[in-house]
């Protein structure tokens, strides 16, 4: 009215989000002054430990001389090229979330605001959600790397600018592959191909991550050109017109001393996320409105024509599978198809697991062309143990993501659960009883499987096989009573969910019970590293049980207590 220049909508949502967030943070924190200081202690510890670990680990590898260097700078190559692609699948499973099954973008929608600033909010929004945490994962990893080679000050300046304008780039794909998806993510043919995809990826990367075989002829020849074959697998992180070759060129380049190789694939980066920047921020807000528009209608169509009665209700498949489950209550399996069918009427789901258990099963099938080189005992049991921590840890994923959630999921409708005469405390034990059923059944057969692949004796397979149910009993029960203390009913997107406070302090609790619960298995174990007496490896059984009791049961009880009390 004073002739003052108006505020851009963008930065009305940005400012509105961050006082949400900061009032979010400030109110955990003011709850739980305890668990705020466990969370920042694990993230300074987490931090610490890492850092130690990889500065330790390429301090040894580059030791070997003219074979460390190239290791080292292939796996930097590697680590960018699988970090491109797990942020491009993670940005097109929260960008078709947020832009397509967000109660906030309906509402915005209705709204004077433009549809450009709102999807470019949104593209914003959900690149910091499936970025952060990749980024917290690697940063020990690059601070050792430049602590290994000796790099000057400005190298920790110069590589956070490299990574933050990559990270831009696989957002910005992520999204617009999430676009083209939307019109096809609902129907049924296009989850008979996702599954029959994920099929034929697994058995292609079975057989291309065959690893070369080393005969004696090699091994007479440079030691250079073997480790050439052996990395030949390796060789797609070095396609040059790769994102992640950009950034791993320009920081490997920056650490030897080459600043114009750097500052060539710095503006290479920089030209292609400001081209891609600038399409995303101003040419793509209609193609957003049309396909919410198209999917909205699709959905309004099928629902019309349901209370139109043109499609009675008949028992389905799950309903009459349910009926096999006759020791349990009709009002309980009623509640297990309502979440079977959510979880498969939304994509970004069933997907994310697909994506997971694809990855496992992958990692399971290849373990069968490393076990033959096996030949000292230490390096079977070391590598056994790692087996069941690198499932036990896929669980604890699994979990987290999507056993976490389901309380909050129920949203503003918990009231007609605890009105019902089902009751909030018994679908807290449905779910949990559920959800530890599909997950023990899941995780004891692959384990079981990788001990097969792996050759171990039966005895050691039956032991590793009960540990990794145990494990899935006490991350459910860890999970859905966490999802109970810390519901958000405000909230539709699980990936906001499981980002929030709660979320972070489960998966934080998972993870120092996988580490601490492995470690006291190995230590006390009858046969691994040396071996134990009777006596001690029972007496770690039973800490172990125990304490994988006392972990499940109290988050458990707490999260009974929260659902007794909570408002209807």
């Amino acid at each position: 009215m004073n002739g003052a220049k108006p505020i851009p909508h963008w930065r009305l949502l940005a400012g509105v989000n961050r006082t949400q967030n900061w009032r979010r943070l400030r109110s955990a924190v003011a709850r739980s002054r305890l668990h705020a200081f466990l969370m920042g202690l694990f993230v300074v510890g987490y931090a610490w430990l890492a850092y130690a670990l990889f500065h330790k680990a390429l301090n040894f590898t580059s030791s070997f001389p003219g074979l460390g260097p190239v290791l080292i700078e292939r796996m930097m190559f590697l680590l960018f090229a699988f970090l491109f692609l797990l942020l491009l699948l993670s940005n097109v499973i929260i960008n078709f979330t947020n832009l397509f099954r967000n109660r906030e973008a309906q509402f915005l929608l209705s709204l004077p605001v433009p549809h450009q600033s709102i999807y470019r909010w949104k593209i914003f929004e959900s690149g910091i959600l499936a970025s952060w945490a990749f980024l917290f994962l690697i940063a020990p990893l690059v601070a050792a790397y430049g602590a290994t080679h000796n790099a000057a000050w400005h190298f920790y300046v110069v590589t956070p600018l490299f990574v933050a304008l990559f990270v831009v780039l696989p957002g910005i794909l992520g999204s617009w592959a999430a676009l083209g998806l939307a019109r096809w993510v609902d129907r049924v043919a296009f989850r008979v191909a996702a599954v029959l995809s994920v099929i034929v990826l697994i058995v292609v990367a079975s057989s291309w991550l065959q690893p070369e075989t080393v005969t004696d002829e090699m091994l007479e020849t440079r030691v250079l050109d073997v480790v050439d074959r052996l990395l030949a697998r390796t060789r797609f992180s070095l396609f040059p017109f790769l994102p992640s070759y950009w950034v791993s060129s320009g920081v490997t380049q920056w650490v030897e001393g080459a600043l114009m190789g750097t500052l060539f694939f710095g503006l290479v980066l920089l030209s292609h996320t400001l081209f891609f920047g600038y399409l995303a921020s101003t040419r793509s807000g209609g193609f957003f409105y049309g396909a919410l528009s198209a999917v909205n209608s699709r959905g309004a169509g099928a629902a019309a024509g349901q209370a139109l009665g043109q499609a009675p209700f008949a028992p389905r498949l799950l309903d009459r599978l349910a009926k096999l489950l006759w020791w349990g209550r009709a009002d309980a399996r009623a509640l297990l198809v309502k979440d079977i069918r959510t979880f498969l009427r939304d994509a970004t789901q069933w997907g994310q697991s697909l994506i997971l258990l694809g990855l496992l099963i992958a990692y399971i099938v290849n373990l069968r062309h490393f076990s033959h080189r096996l030949t000292s005992d230490f390096w079977i049991d070391l590598t056994s143990y790692l087996n069941l921590g690198a499932c036990a840890l896929n669980l604890a994923t699994l979990t987290t993501r999507f056993v976490f959630p389901q309380i909050s999921l129920e949203g503003k409708r918990i009231w007609i659960i605890g009105m019902a005469p089902l009751g909030l405390r018994r679908t807290l034990m449905a779910k949990f009883l559920f959800c530890t059923a599909v997950s023990m059944a899941v995780t004891m057969a692959l384990v079981g499987a990788s001990c097969a692949m792996l050759s171990i004796p039966a005895e050691r397979v039956v032991f590793f096989t009960l540990t990794i149910g145990v494990m899935a009993f006490t991350l459910n029960a860890l999970a859905v009573g966490l999802g109970a203390v810390y519901p958000n009913f405000r909230e539709d997107n699980p990936s906001k969910i499981v980002s929030g406070f709660g979320g972070t302090l489960c998966l934080v609790l998972s993870f120092l019970y996988i580490v601490g619960m492995l470690s006291l298995m190995a230590v006390t174990s009858r046969w691994a590293f040396g071996g134990n007496s009777a006596a001690v490896f029972w007496l770690g059984w039973a800490l172990f049980l125990s304490g994988s009791f006392l972990l499940g049961w109290l988050p458990m009880r707490a999260g009974i207590r929260k659902m007794a009390s909570v408002e209807i």
